[in-house]
């Protein structure tokens, strides 16, 4: 629940911010260098410790699944509002982009599938591509869930791009807002996007080629000197290497690059994948949820650790979440994870024999006992 006096402030300046343009391209700021200070390795015991919260062994299977063979669901965030559980997802139909939906759920493993909440735009630099995670979930670990909002709307920010296809380059993010996040209707674009793009001077070069999905959290401690930092996987040019990168925000309109380099990278140099992030707080240490590909024999969930959301140490032991069943025995990975009455629950992308669907994992076995005869 945010403070009333907070919710007026909010009001006020996100009313003050919207009414700014977007910065101009060669009006962007530099990108803010990253602090001198000394890393803090998170130690081992606190990463173990971490692993063991999080980990969800039982997978409890397909939670959402397209009614054709020929789409695609992908990316699931989920969120808390007036009671309900809800989804954000993607799906992708003839191979023609991505599109975000919304889905409703009271007890996190049945979901009901409402409808789009970003269509394809029908023109412009995002005219085909609509990949959007929701921002300002709960950062809370165990807490409420809930989506916070900010200026009075609740946010998105989401990857768009003008091509058709399965994410074709260049892509960037852009902006959204809603009044109603539990209603499936279309949310509102900010005029000025994308705010952040490849096309930018202060753009970096890890993410020079496309920027993939992203999350945003508001930071109370405003710890680097902004409420609002977003992480997200950007690619290069070498080797289609991915890797994760920040931006920061005072007011979730104007973004500004943080550090001149990614923050959470693996295996450099060769065509491997560290994308899709997630940040919870759990007591004093950011955890960050996301998934790796091609340096390890298949794609996974994994997580990093971090005292200042810029030094992550990662953990490098068991996965999260990797491939074991049928339908996830190709894929299985970009991760959404949150405990609620002591449940961890695990959202990932599944792929196999049902094709890309969302699926979940969970601490406790949740499936029903047999019904005695």
């Amino acid at each position: 629940m945010i403070p009333r006096h907070f919710q007026v402030v909010s009001v006020v300046l996100g009313a003050i911010a919207l009414a700014g343009p977007v910065l101009a391209e060669d009006a962007r700021p530099a990108a803010i260098p990253f602090p001198t200070t000394l890393e803090r390795p998170v130690e081992e015991a606190e990463l173990q410790r971490v692993y063991d919260e999080v980990k969800t062994p039982f997978k409890y299977g397909i939670v959402l699944r397209p009614a054709t063979a020929d789409e695609f669901f992908d990316c699931p965030s989920v969120f808390r509002h007036d009671g309900k559980w809800y989804m954000l997802y993607v799906a992708i139909k003839n191979k023609t982009g991505y599109e975000t939906c919304l889905a409703e759920s009271a007890d996190l493993l049945h979901w009901t599938r409402l409808g789009k909440v970003l269509p394809f735009s029908g023109s412009g630099w995002d005219q085909w591509q609509a990949d959007g995670g929701v921002a300002l979930v709960d950062p809370a670990w165990g807490g409420s869930g809930e989506l916070q909002a900010y200026g009075g709307r609740y946010w998105m920010s989401y990857i768009g791009g003008a091509k058709p296809g399965y994410e074709p380059d260049p892509l960037a993010i852009g902006m959204a807002w809603t009044e109603t996040p539990d209603l499936a209707v279309a949310w509102h674009r900010l005029t000025g996007n994308p705010v952040l793009s490849t096309a930018q001077p202060d753009v970096r070069p890890y993410e020079s080629v496309t920027l993939y999905k992203s999350t945003i959290i508001r930071d109370a401690t405003e710890s680097l000197g902004y409420p609002f930092v977003m992480f997200y996987n950007g690619k290069t040019s070498a080797n289609n290497h991915e890797s994760i990168g920040m931006a920061v925000s005072k007011d979730l309109v104007h973004w500004i690059r943080y550090g001149d380099g990614p923050v959470v990278d693996n295996a450099p140099g060769r065509p491997a994948i560290s994308g899709d992030p997630q940040i919870v707080k759990q007591g004093n240490l950011w955890v960050m949820f996301y998934f790796g590909f091609r340096w390890q024999p298949h794609a996974f969930d994994t997580f990093a650790c971090s005292h200042d959301l810029v030094h992550w140490t990662k953990w490098n032991g068991a996965d999260l979440i990797a491939p074991s069943e049928a339908w996830d025995q190709t894929f299985a990975h970009k991760p959404w994870l949150l405990k609620h009455d002591g449940v961890v629950y695990h959202f990932y992308c599944a792929v196999g024999d049902q094709g890309r669907v969302i699926a979940l994992a969970t601490s406790k076995d949740l499936h029903a006992p047999p019904v005695a005869p």
